[in-house]
């Protein structure tokens, strides 16, 4: 290395610096905005008359939406920029979920969500294609810090909306002060974001349509169909577990538990906020003992936790064990999508986007199949879904990396 690439791994330029805290602040408003409907989902369900398989089958609109436009993210970031691909995509997501809480019937809430869920996903392909730009001028790892700052945002969007409970605050002035806060947030950041052309880095994060064809067309080998599927069910389990906690913590804990309404979103606060502590401390944890061994105990703390939680329930345990589900899933989403882009035979790129559109299954198919099972048996029932799903992450671990023994 020379002496002139060491001083710029150590000392980033005033453009780039500023570009971090720009990408920064788009996970955080990524994860602000939709941290501020969830809690109020049980108002929203109250209000439209729905049911638990029908809230479901509505609320699995947005990951609908997310796996319909994910692939196009790639398209889109050719053509008009990471930058700003990522802040018209905050700015409809957030239009979106103001859209939902204001829907005067089910099947317009789930219209709503299923527009923002497809805005959402080509906002989280291009922040992260922009992250990525931006961390190959630092010229080291910085792509996990903005992960743990959208968990920030999560926090964030979960407590302005427990005060807004607790205030009795109009669906439509809490929602209408987030997506006002948020957006324009968005807009100003652009501003920083880095000029120009993404470069291949940045392209590299997304692989368009007719890329994941030819390497089908090529032919892969078996292991590595393996290896995708099985990488596929890690980061599923992460979302499913974790959708556990933004799709029915709320729901639990007030109808089914007795919360006041000001404590029921505590569920999902914990769940994100421990999540974001599992990303910080993820790093160093999987550099020590490696991604296998992460996950699995990861797992284990997840399965463990919610099931006592279930097993016992009362407030501050349901609370505690959303927390341990939190905590135990941070690593394996990531992990799968690092994994996933280094399969053998695949062009950079291609075994991300793969892992990265179908792990959004989970988000679809876990609140029907959760509202089903607690219309025909109980809620308790049906978030036995987090716990299995970290247990079936636990057992695939196998696939994810083992600690580099020269490390």
């Amino acid at each position: 290395m020379t002496s002139i690439e060491s001083i710029r791994r150590l000392a980033p330029d005033r453009q780039t610096r500023r570009a971090r805290i720009a990408v920064s602040a788009l996970f955080l408003t990524n994860g602000a905005l939709f941290a501020n409907i969830l809690p109020r989902y049980p108002e929203i369900k109250a209000a439209l008359g729905l049911d638990n398989l029908g809230y479901g089958l509505a609320i699995a609109a947005f990951p609908a939406g997310a796996i319909a436009a994910g692939l196009l993210a790639a398209v889109l970031i050719r053509r008009f920029g990471s930058a700003r691909v990522a802040v018209i995509g905050t700015v409809l997501t957030s239009l979106g979920l103001l859209s939902a809480a204001l829907a005067p019937s089910g099947l317009l809430f789930a219209a709503a969500l299923l527009l923002g869920g497809a805005s959402d996903a080509i906002t989280d392909v291009a922040q992260n294609a922009h992250g990525l730009r931006v961390q190959k001028r630092y010229g080291r790892s910085i792509i996990n810090s903005f992960h743990a700052i959208w968990s920030i945002g999560a926090v964030l969007g979960g407590v302005m909306a427990a005060v807004a409970i607790a205030l009795r605050l109009p669906l439509a002035v809490h929602l209408g002060i987030s997506t006002a806060l948020f957006a324009t947030v968005a807009l100003v950041a652009l501003g920083f974001c880095l000029p120009g052309r993404d470069d291949e880095t940045a392209e590299e994060a997304a692989a368009e349509p007719a890329e994941i064809g030819a390497a089908v067309r090529r032919g892969v080998s078996g292991r590595t169909v393996v290896a995708i599927v099985a990488l596929t069910l890690i980061a599923m389990a992460g979302a499913i577990a974790e959708d556990a906690g933004n799709s029915w913590a709320t729901l639990y804990l007030a109808e089914s538990l007795g919360a006041a309404a000001a404590v029921a979103p505590l569920g999902f606060i914990a769940l994100v906020g421990a999540q974001f502590v599992g990303r910080l401390l993820g790093d160093p944890l999987t550099d020590r003992f490696g991604q296998r061994a992460v996950a699995r105990v990861g797992g284990l703390i997840a399965a463990v936790g919610m099931t006592l939680a279930l097993a016992f329930p009362s407030v501050p345990g349901t609370i505690a064990g959303f927390a341990a589900v939190g905590f135990g899933i941070a690593t394996l989403i990531p992990a799968a999508m690092h994994a996933a882009d280094e399969l053998p035979g695949l062009r950079p790129g291609v075994g991300l986007t793969l892992v990265s559109w179908l792990l959004r299954l989970g988000f679809l198919l876990s609140p029907p199949f959760v509202g089903f099972v607690a219309e025909t048996q109980s809620l308790a029932v049906g978030l036995l879904v987090a716990p299995v799903a970290a247990l079936v992450a636990l057992l695939l671990a196998g696939f994810l990396a083992a600690r580099d023994p020269r490390t």
